[in-house]
């Protein structure tokens, strides 16, 4: 199992959904940024759950940081975060061991580990285990606001309802930031509130799309040919449970376009140079060009419904019926957004420590 991400800035995940605890070591980030536990509680409390629309299983999140920190600021050895569970109920997954799940990793997990992994409440695959992330990705947010670098998601799409497209990134990214519920246009905001509601009382599910800017980001960033820059955040990205895909700028509809209506044409604006258009969404050849970087993430339908499935008991090797009885999200889309923040952060500092080095950050 490979639990570990990035060249120079690091994040390892551990823990699982009922076990002790879940964490994060960030390792790579320089002595001297700032660690503020209001702002770290106020990520964590982004992706808390968040009433009917969430799952009935609320945890405190009083974290705990082992190392890396002292005064209030980072030491440049590795971050330790933990995060207690202190609300499991183990027994709602022990009747149904050996039944898999639709669309979990109950199954292959089993067969990759031998039945030897934590299946209770998923194990390791947990959307649980992302708490850590977003602890240790507070702190790689701070570090890139003291270098202007800003990112901002919204929820562009969920349960069939359009959010409104951004139209003023700086202020509207800050808005974001501070939303639970993150859209720009409020009454569709409700609306998909309501699809949520809906899918819920029908014991069923929904998904969407977020759409992620960030702001700030020098020219130069990306190392072709492998490690792009889209490529290192569709890396980062796609570890994120549920995210099945991601597109950059116009992303698969760019296809469509003919040449001359895709390229993004060239122009000097005061001693900048900008692109009148955004349709590749910030990067060429793989590194960024000092626009901002648009991206969007398809989010899958949370599979654990209270419907009853098909599946197959995989320990008796016979066809079977399940009917989940555990706590879950009817959507888990507005709750990924922070953690797509957290990862996305995370995975700028690795690459902007690859082009300029640790002492840039404190400069």
């Amino acid at each position: 199992m490979k639990n570990s991400f990035g060249q120079n800035v690091t994040v390892t995940v551990f823990g699982e959904s009922h076990g002790a605890g879940v964490g994060a070591v960030l390792d790579g980030m320089p002595a001297g940024i700032p660690v503020n536990d209001e702002f770290i509680n106020h990520q964590l409390s982004l992706r808390r759950p968040s009433g009917a629309i969430s799952t009935p299983r609320v945890e405190a999140d009083n974290y705990i940081i082992y190392s890396g920190v002292y005064n209030g600021f980072t030491t440049g050895t590795p971050i330790c975060i933990v995060v207690p569970n202190e609300n499991t109920k183990s027994k709602d997954y022990s009747l149904d061991r050996f039944l898999a799940r639709p669309s979990h990793a109950d199954f292959v997990a089993f067969e990759k580990y031998n039945g030897f992994e934590d299946y209770r409440g998923g194990g390791h695959f947990s959307g649980r285990v992302t708490t850590g992330l977003v602890a240790v990705g507070a702190i790689a947010i701070s570090a890139l606001k003291q270098k202007g670098i800003k990112i901002g998601t919204h929820i562009s799409k969920c349960g069939g309802v359009c959010d409104a497209p951004f139209s003023d990134y700086e202020t509207q990214i800050d808005d974001l930031n501070n939303m639970i519920f993150a859209v720009l246009d409020d009454k569709k905001g409700e609306e998909m509130q309501s699809a949520i509601i809906e899918a819920r009382a029908n014991c069923d599910s929904v998904g969407g799309i977020l759409e992620t800017a960030v702001l700030g980001l020098p020219v130069g960033v990306g190392e072709p040919w492998f490690d792009t820059l889209e490529g290192l955040l569709s890396h980062a990205l796609f570890s994120i449970p549920a995210v099945k895909g991601v597109e950059f700028g116009l992303g698969f509809g760019i296809a469509d376009l003919l040449g001359s209506k895709a390229n993004d044409a060239f122009e000097i604006s005061g001693d900048k140079v900008v692109t009148k258009t955004n349709n590749n969404g910030g990067i060429n050849g793989g590194i960024s060009n000092g626009m901002p970087i648009i991206f969007r993430c398809a989010v899958k339908p949370t599979p654990t419904i209270a419907q009853p499935q098909s599946t197959v008991n995989f320990k008796e090797n016979v066809n079977a019926i399940i009917e989940s009885k555990g706590r879950h999200d009817p959507c888990i889309v507005h709750r990924a957004r922070v953690v797509v923040d957290s990862m996305v952060a995370i995975t700028l500092c690795d690459a902007l420590t690859a082009k300029f080095g640790t002492d840039w950050w404190i400069k």
